[in-house]
This record gives C-alpha cells, sequence and structure tokens, in this order.
C-alpha cells in the first residue's frame, strides 16, 4: 500500500510520501537508542512537564489535526475533534499519575524479614525503545494511549503508523518535538510494512506494541517471539450488546446507546458492539425501534456538522464488508435497512447503516468482524441462551449488557469471555481503566497502572542484612 493521504469521501489522493530507507531508518533507531539513555535518568516531574506541553498543543491546534483526521480516514469532524481533546486529557492524566502508578512496591514486613533481608522492594524501571505498530481507525488516540504512559515511564518511542495516516503520523512526531522532548524520544517511522520485522528484530529495539488486526498482529508476535522481546496485542472484536427483561424501563436509552456503539468512528471500532443479543420480551420493540434509528442517521461528508456516518477509510474496507454482508443475504438473512451504498453518494467508499437479522452459524458475519456500520441482531429465550451467544465468537474485547438484576449482573461478570462487561452503557476507553482483550483479542493490558506497567522492568532490589 502506497503512503499517501487518499480522502475516502472523494477518492482522490491529496499528498503522498516516499518510504524511509535503509539509512533513514537506521539513523532514526541510533536517534532513539541515545534519545533512552538520558532521557531515563529524568524524574517525573520533568516528564511531567513536556507531556503537558504536549497537551497544550494538541488543545490549541485541535481544529486542524481533526480536520487532518477526517480527511485521511473519513470520521467526521465533530468525531475527530473529540478525539483529540480525549487524547490532550489522558496525557494530562498520566503526568498527574504516573508516579503514583510506578511507585516502588514494598512487601510486609514479616515478608521482608522472611526473604533474609533487612529491605526489599520492587522498582520499576523503563524498557528502552518501544516499537508501535498502530491502526488508522483512531489515528491519534491509539497512538497516545501508548505514547503517554510509555514517555511518562522513562521508554522511547517509534511509531509505525498505518499506511493511509501519513499526516497524522508526522504531526504526532513533530507534536512531542514541538513540547521540548528530547530529540529521538518519539520518532515517526514512514515505512511499508515490509520493514516492520527488521525494526523489531534490531537489538536496540525493546519491545513492540500493536492495534490492528489480527494478521499483523500474529505476524508482530511471532517476530517478538522469535527475539524474546515483550509485546501488548490489541486486536479485533466483536462485542455483544445484551439486552434483558429487567430493561425494559430504559429500552429507548438502550436503543440510543446501540446506535451511537455500531456507528461510532463510521462502524470502524474494535470495540464497538456489533452482535445485539436480545431477549424474547423485548426483541420485536428493540428491532423495529433499532432499525428505525439507523435507517435515519445522515450519511454524507464528514466535514459536514449535519453528517452521522462518513465513508469507511478504504475501498478495499468497504469491499470486504460488502463481502461479509453479501454472504449473509445469500444464506438467509434478512436486512432490517441498509445493506448497500447508498445511492446519493457516487464517489467515495460509503456504505449505508444495516441491521442483519436471521444470522446463523453458517454465515461468515457470524464469525468474523463487520468493520463497518453493520449490525447483527439475535433473539434469545434466556439468560443463558445470552451468555452461550455472546461467547460464540474467537474474539474477547469488551461487552455490553443491559439488566437491573443484579444476580444477572453476577453470572455476566462471572461468565462473559471478555475484556471487560460495561453494564447499562456503551464500552469506552478511559485513561484510569486497563484496556485489552482475550482469545483472538490479544492480550496485555494498555491505559492504568498495567499500561504503564507493560514496558517496564519489575526490578526487585533487596539488601542483605
Amino acid at each position: 500500500m502506497p503512503i499517501a493521504t487518499v480522502n475516502p469521501a472523494t477518492g482522490e489522493t491529496l499528498r503522498t510520501f516516499e518510504a524511509l530507507g535503509a539509512d533513514g531508518i537506521e539513523e532514526r533507531i541510533a536517534k532513539a537508542e541515545s534519545a533512552f539513555r538520558g532521557y531515563r535518568t529524568t524524574d517525573f516531574a520533568a516528564r511531567a512537564a513536556l507531556l503537558t506541553a504536549a497537551a497544550d498543543l494538541l488543545d490549541e491546534e485541535r481544529e486542524t489535526i481533526a480536520r487532518t483526521m477526517t480527511l485521511e480516514m473519513g470520521k467526521t469532524l465533530a468525531a475527530a475533534r473529540s478525539e483529540a481533546a480525549k487524547c490532550a486529557k489522558a496525557m494530562r492524566w498520566y503526568a498527574a499519575n504516573a508516579e503514583r502508578l510506578l511507585a516502588d512496591e514494598r512487601p510486609a514486613e514479616a515478608d521482608v524479614a522472611d526473604s533474609g533481608a533487612h529491605q526489599a522492594y520492587v522498582r520499576y524501571r523503563p524498557l528502552g525503545v518501544v516499537l508501535a505498530v498502530m491502526p488508522w481507525n483512531f489515528p491519534l488516540w491509539q497512538v497516545v494511549r501508548f505514547a503517554a504512559p510509555a514517555l511518562m515511564a522513562g521508554n522511547v518511542g517509534l511509531l509505525k503508523h498505518a499506511s493511509n495516516v501519513p499526516q497524522t503520523a508526522l504531526y504526532l512526531g513533530d507534536l512531542f518535538h514541538r513540547a521540548g522532548f528530547p530529540v529521538g524520544c518519539f520518532q515517526t517511522l514512514l515505512v511499508d510494512s515490509k520493514a516492520i520485522e527488521g525494526v523489531l528484530r534490531d537489538p536496540r529495539v525493546a519491545a513492540a506494541t500493536l492495534t490492528g488486526s489480527e494478521g499483523a498482529g500474529r505476524a508482530v508476535a511471532s517476530i517478538a517471539g522469535d527475539e524474546v522481546k515483550p509485546t501488548v496485542l490489541e486486536l479485533g472484536g466483536s462485542d455483544p450488546f445484551v439486552v434483558m427483561p429487567s430493561a425494559r424501563d430504559e429500552l429507548d436509552h438502550a436503543v440510543h446507546t446501540a446506535v451511537t456503539a455500531r456507528v461510532q468512528n463510521n462502524g470502524q471500532s474494535c470495540i464497538a458492539a456489533k452482535r445485539f443479543i436480545v431477549h424474547d420480551d423485548l426483541y420485536d420493540e428493540f428491532a423495529e425501534t433499532f432499525a428505525r434509528a439507523m435507517r435515519g442517521l445522515v450519511v454524507g461528508d464528514p466535514l459536514a456538522d449535519s453528517t452521522d456516518i462518513g465513508p469507511l477509510s478504504t475501498e478495499q474496507g468497504r469491499a470486504d464488508l460488502e463481502e461479509l454482508v453479501e454472504d449473509a443475504l445469500a444464506k438467509g438473512a434478512t436486512a432490517l435497512c441498509g445493506a448497500g451504498r447508498p445511492a446519493s453518494r457516487a464517489a467515495g467508499w460509503f456504505y449505508e447503516p444495516t441491521v442483519l437479522t436471521g444470522v446463523t452459524e453458517e454465515m461468515r458475519i457470524h464469525r468474523e468482524e463487520a468493520f463497518g456500520p453493520v449490525a447483527t441482531l439475535y433473539r434469545v429465550p434466556d439468560l443463558d441462551a445470552a451468555v452461550a451467544l455472546a461467547n460464540d465468537t474467537p474474539f474477547g474485547l469488551s461487552s455490553n449488557v443491559w439488566t437491573r438484576d443484579v444476580d444477572e449482573q453476577r453470572r455476566f461478570v462471572r461468565d462473559l469471555q471478555a475484556g471487560g462487561v460495561y453494564f447499562n452503557g456503551m464500552t469506552a476507553s478511559h485513561p484510569a481503566l486497563p484496556f485489552g482483550g482475550v482469545k483472538r483479542s490479544g492480550y496485555g493490558r494498555e491505559l492504568s497502572g498495567h499500561g504503564i506497567r507493560a514496558f517496564c522492568n519489575a526490578t526487585t532490589v533487596w539488601y542483605g542484612r
């Protein structure tokens, strides 16, 4: 794939970029290694000042970078503004909390004495240069949720961003530089995906983090495993959105949230709810209201304030989504709305908000992630069936459950195979809460204390008597 900005609303190529050659890659890795030697010795106050400066710049430049994101990958301008604001907020949160999260851990005095020491503790030390392989769907947020904790821990970063968001990638490298971080602390690598292996195998690179497809995750994990380097992987998701009878009084709210959960970021979000599992008692009403709301969404120019859903990010992405829907329809599924390209948008990679019913195990969409505004709707008779269907997926990123029954809530927390269980609301990431999944959704955690410690050496410090 060429490194280029292609406006997905029009198909027009706006800018192209040359990939770095071997000399350019070597120069940046050398700078990163050199920067780490000095940066690792800075204190939390100095790092916090730098990260806060980056947050201030991002706030000042929110409108500009939001427009860039919209032109590069098609998210609505309102969503892009919110993403930039969220990134600045996360930077400030880590600036304020990193020292607490990485404070020395001291065992109980009796355990220290039993170990034969007069003093012992655990200190978290940075690993070094971390390679971040990031996707296009949240081109700022995916990077910042790695970069903010990594930089506050004393690590340095090399960013290999998706090839269709090069301007956002370059902006990020420039942002941290202008904020005052030492040269080499955070650099963007405009490289083809084929260059990733060489960077990751370089002995100066200590670890890697990847957000993206299952295939990309397997490739990076395989290389890192061969090199015995730690990784964090956040891969695909096909999150369930379960609605139980005790949520009847807030069904309208549940439907409104369901629509937002499915079409956020034009439906291109790993943690977007994709499979809607509704109890018999509420199914008919939910299906009718949900389909009507999806049908009423405005598909159009992502720069327009009136637009609810912009285009998919790439032409191939739309083709992949079309194949999933066509396979389901050919095997007996029914479309309550959508299932095609909007007639009003001749150019660009748009797709109608779609709700499918009658989905069965033989259909690809039952197992595969639909990365676009397509929802699958299922009817279940009871709690056991809801749990079983929610878990009937190779993914396990997050989950949404609508119930006011405390016993049901306990059951879902105990039995759902997911990295998160969100009750009576929509899955969303927050810097104070760990984020990640199980099964083929990946391993490790970003954000919170778990995320900042992911690329630290938990060092046992022991003093004999």
